[in-house]
């Protein structure tokens, strides 16, 4: 039987998460730079978007390789309605992961992800672009710990298993240090092949 450790809910638990905690700030100017990032805050979210789409695009049509956008960036999109647009990307994704059988694959640089896989890029895309666009606009963001633990065991099961599951995850992204691991370069990866297929190595992006 097939290890996922995610579920399909989860992506739409970590919507929820970014919904919740931008809502409050959308009128505000987003052109400013998101922390950690050189994009803006509104780009950072757009891509966000962006990233959910091309993943249910991609395991819904068994990719075998990369396709063409499903959409691309809406200069014309409120942050109201880029946040509604997370929203129904999860959910989608969602429901995509929930449909697809345990052999169904979809391309991913990183390797042919299984439903799992998706959810686990999904969760770690909303939840760190959430928190790189919280500290830009000074906003405490401090998701569920019970749902980063699943996404690192799931994306990166070379994270450490002890700790602050939140901070973990924000240091398998690239974006802090821990004690006794230091901050990740900018090369770091995940596992989103199936969890079963994992080599036991620490995959850098090439």
């Amino acid at each position: 039987m097939a290890t996922h450790i995610v579920s399909p809910e989860d992506v739409k638990i970590a919507a929820a998460e970014m919904v919740t905690t931008l809502t409050p700030i959308a009128e505000k100017d987003w052109a400013i730079p998101a922390a950690n990032l050189e994009w803006s805050s509104r780009f950072t979210l757009d891509h966000t978007v962006n990233a959910l789409s091309n993943y249910f695009t991609h395991l819904a049509t068994r990719a075998p390789a990369r396709r063409p956008r499903f959409r691309d960036v809406n200069n014309d999109q409120t942050i109201s309605e880029l946040l509604t647009a997370i929203e129904s990307g999860g959910a989608v994704l969602a429901e995509v992961c929930r449909a697809a059988p345990d052999d169904a694959r979809g391309f991913h640089s990183a390797g042919m992800a299984d439903w799992s896989g998706f959810i686990g890029m999904g969760c770690t895309e909303i939840l760190i672009h959430t928190d790189d666009i919280s500290r830009s606009f000074d906003v405490d963001f401090h998701p569920d710990p019970v749902l980063c633990r699943r996404v690192l065991d799931r994306l990166f099961p070379w994270a450490p298993a002890e700790g602050d599951a939140w901070q973990i995850l924000r240091w398998a992204a690239g974006r802090t240090d821990l004690p006794d691991h230091g901050k990740l370069e900018s090369g770091w990866f995940w596992h989103c092949e199936p969890l079963d297929d994992w080599d036991g190595s620490n995959p850098t992006r090439s």
